[in-house]
């Protein structure tokens, strides 16, 4: 989002404002004074390399624009990026690895800040099947993959809906980060054909008044799923950092069973890291 040949107040000034935070809040929540805030968003002040993460980390600043911020204030950057292949990750590859081999016999994947897919477990892969093999050439964006009328679309029931709760989630993170590579993402997805019939939301099931289900046609029949976020707590690795793990769960026995049943019949393999997406 950010440009480092930026003056660093500007950078400042723009992730305040982002956060819809006045300068008296940031002020205060930082504990200085909103005249010193004001300088320093002038550049009538420079602020120390201190002072400057302090404030980043009060507006909640991703670590890749921190040393955006850092750069544009003449400081060398302070978190690395590494690679999912460098030894260093190693620890952090395994947890993931783990946690989504753990999640067998339901869904789960890693992907990063634009959706790529770092990595998949079994039950995952199994739902992708069929759809054109170009949408499972690295890198693999999980939403062209959902949405794209080559990939998953044509099977998901409740494509208008999910769709929806798509862009939504987009949305709030470039809000929430102003990148444009997800913007222009939302308007490539905004373009996809939809399914000829009603727009309207029907009705609610139980399950649905607590969370939109992703509903999948398959040849073993319907299945429904409801799906959490998460990511790691404290990173101080850019990548790390920009990691999230989509878990899906079922939303109703049928769906319980089917999954179960296409575990048992297919060979226990770990979960497939080398699918992670190439750099860029």
């Amino acid at each position: 989002m950010t440009n480092s040949n930026r003056p660093i107040g500007d950078l400042i000034r723009e992730w305040r404002q982002r956060r819809r935070l006045s300068q008296l809040d940031l002020a205060c929540d930082a504990e200085i004074s909103t005249k010193h805030l004001s300088f320093l968003e002038t550049g009538r002040s420079l602020p120390s390399r201190e002072m400057l993460l302090h404030l980043a980390e009060r507006m909640a600043v991703p670590l890749r624009d921190r040393n955006v911020m850092l750069r544009a204030a003449g400081f060398a950057p302070s978190y690395q990026e590494r690679s999912l292949d460098d030894p260093d990750f190693r620890l952090a590859r395994q947890s993931i690895d783990l946690i989504l081999t753990m999640h067998d016999p339901n869904p789960a994947l890693a992907v990063d800040r634009h959706w790529t897919m770092a990595a998949a477990n079994n039950a995952a892969t199994t739902l992708m099947a069929g759809v054109d093999p170009l949408l499972l050439t690295p890198p693999v964006n999980v939403i062209r993959l959902s949405l794209h009328p080559a990939g998953l679309a044509p099977r998901i029931i409740n494509l208008v809906e999910w769709r929806r709760h798509i862009i939504e989630r987009l949305r709030q993170q470039i809000e929430a980060t102003g990148d444009q590579i997800l913007a222009n993402l939302v308007a490539e997805v905004r373009d996809y054909p939809l399914p000829p019939g009603p727009s309207g939301r029907p009705k609610p099931l139980d399950h649905e008044i607590v969370a939109i289900p992703f509903q999948l046609a398959t040849v073993h029949g319907p299945l429904s799923f409801i799906s959490t976020t998460t990511v790691f707590g404290t990173p101080v690795d850019i990548t790390l950092s920009e990691l999230a793990i989509e878990a899906f769960f079922p939303a109703d026995q049928a769906t319980v069973a089917v999954m179960r049943r296409l575990a048992e019949e297919q060979p226990a393999e770990t979960s497939r890291l080398e699918r992670r997406a190439a750099a860029g």
